[in-house]
């Protein structure tokens, strides 16, 4: 019997994995910039402003009802973009809302006045509380659940006194841009959207809609640390270029077009700060992590290759806890569902030691050209197992006739080996 002996050459890839945001606000510039305190004597020598502020939202409430704002909106691929009319909202709307549904009643009163002040571009808004700390709360679980708003950039609040008795607080968003500006790049971005979303319905699986927005994002957005507006999705959808902020809001909104229920999350990521997703498919919830998707290798000829790397679409709360630590100011739930996990999902899961049903895959990759393949195993034994087999000891070649070089890349957190033709 002839034994056949194969010299292949083996290059471990060089990857860069788009694991931070240096420049990462945490979500929007929560804090205030000041505190303002006026007595009630101030506050009422000065109604000309106050009537000042609503003369000028009546004037937003009028130009949107004249454009036909909200019908539009309505007609929108698979709903507008948040989800509600872009000037008005009601608690109703928030079914599918995840930061808002882990606040108490108060906070869910703040939650809506202020993004119904925000939706409406209102100057001024008095608020239900008095309390720094729920206006602070509310105002970043609305931001957590809405990566659409990309007009506003912190807020600033007044309170007033009787004496040394607090009366009142008003909520005074800090807008980046009039709201002429804010309706014509709204139009950019729902052009740009409409092209994104152009290959997926609403009819789709849970899991092939969060699939496909993983890769769309991936393929078409470039991560560019000096990207401007790199904290919102003017970078996303205009720019093309963003940050972990910006991949964390496009992912938010694609998917509530979609029907599919994600927030924003913030936290770290070996040891920088960074923004990801929550996301609920089928009922269950996983993180998503658009930024790690996109991710980078050195070819033969020393040239930078994007390529989407899936090892963070749909994953448990204990595997990305292995990179990731969350910082988030609302509970989150224990993420423990793997039913749609990618790797499950694409039949390239491996809970035990089974080279030919593994070799099979990398086979079939192979003579279809797919230029990548990526394995996942339960554990690390069995990791360590196939990179001894297929890569050590060069099995590989006896299921992919002909290669002459293997480049592969070993995630050590996530037991995955992925394998580049």
């Amino acid at each position: 019997m002839k034994i056949k002996k194969y010299c292949l050459l083996v290059v471990v890839w060089a990857v860069a994995l788009l694991s931070g945001c240096g420049m990462v606000e945490k979500i929007q510039g929560l804090k205030a910039e000041f505190i303002q305190k006026i007595s009630e004597a101030e506050k009422e020598a000065s109604p000309g402003k106050k009537s000042g502020n609503k003369n000028q939202k009546e004037q937003h409430k009028k130009k949107a009802k004249e454009t036909g704002d909200t019908q539009e909106l309505a007609e929108r691929k698979q709903g507008d973009f948040l989800g509600l009319g872009q000037n008005a909202v009601s608690q109703g709307d928030y079914a599918d809302y995840f930061a808002y549904h882990t606040l108490d009643d108060e906070e869910k009163q703040v939650y809506h006045e202020v993004l119904t002040a925000i939706l409406g571009h209102e100057e001024n808004t008095e608020l239900s509380t008095t309390d720094v700390d729920v206006l602070e709360t509310a105002y970043k679980a609305v931001c957590a659940d809405n990566g659409g708003l990309f007009w506003i950039s912190g807020y600033v609040y007044t309170q007033y006194t009787r004496g040394k008795e607090l009366i009142s607080m008003d909520f005074t968003p800090k807008y980046t841009m009039e709201y002429d500006e804010r309706e014509q790049i709204q139009q950019q971005i729902d052009d740009s959207v409409k092209e994104l979303l152009s290959g997926i319905s609403i009819s789709n699986t849970d899991y092939e809609k969060a699939k496909y927005v993983f890769e769309i994002l991936v393929q078409n957005v470039d991560y560019d640390a000096a990207s401007e507006n790199n904290q919102n999705i003017i970078s996303t959808f205009l720019n093309r270029a963003t940050v972990c902020q910006g991949y964390a809001c496009g992912t938010q909104y694609l998917l509530r077009l979609l029907g599919i229920q994600s927030t924003i999350v913030s936290g770290t990521a070996n040891g920088e700060s960074h923004a990801w997703n929550l996301v609920r498919l089928d009922g269950q919830y996983y993180y998503m992590d658009t930024t790690w998707g996109n991710s980078r290798y050195l070819d033969s000829t020393s040239q930078a290759e994007k390529y989407v790397n899936y090892n963070y679409l749909a994953v448990t709360s204990e595997e990305i806890g292995r990179t990731h630590k969350l910082d988030n100011s609302f509970p989150l739930p224990d993420c423990t569902s793997k039913d749609n996990s990618y790797f499950i999902k694409e039949h390239r899961y491996f809970s035990e030691w089974d080279p030919s049903t593994a070799g099979m895959v990398l086979k079939e990759a192979w003579v279809a050209g797919q230029g990548s393949v990526a394995l996942k195993f339960a554990s690390e034994e069995l990791y360590l197992m196939a990179l001894e087999y297929f890569i050590t000891e060069q099995h590989i070649a006896e299921y992919c006739e002909g290669i002459s070089s293997i480049y592969y890349l070993e995630d050590k957190e996530l037991y995955v080996l992925t394998f580049r033709f």
